[in-house]
């Protein structure tokens, strides 16, 4: 991420276009969120039943291919913003170990 565009990238994710928000939705993606540090360190998380289903999805709509070029300014690395995803290995769930106590998860 460009420190010096993080102010343009906040904006344009306070008003993402309705039909991204569509296209995300339609192919499966729950729950997504992005966070965003000041130096420029972006983590994304979200649900999906099947991730490459709806990476696929993703990539064969047209508003994402139009979304990704207007967000690969953004990015230092060339290419499309998406392709730097890494994935991680989820270590710790909260609510997954209180309820395999038995344990209610909320009070």
């Amino acid at each position: 991420m460009r420190a010096d565009r993080i102010p343009e990238y906040r904006a344009a994710h306070a008003a993402v276009w309705p039909e991204m928000l569509e296209a995300l939705r339609d192919t499966g993606w729950r729950d997504y969120h992005l966070f965003l540090r000041d130096d420029g360190l972006l983590v994304g998380v979200l649900e999906t039943d099947d991730y490459e289903a709806a990476q696929r999805g993703m990539a064969a709509t047209e508003v994402n291919a139009r979304w990704q070029a207007a967000m690969s300014g953004f990015f230092v690395d060339e290419g499309n913003p998406d392709d730097g995803f890494v994935l991680l290995d989820e270590v710790f769930h909260l609510e997954g170990q209180l309820a395999a106590l038995g344990l209610p998860t909320t009070r």
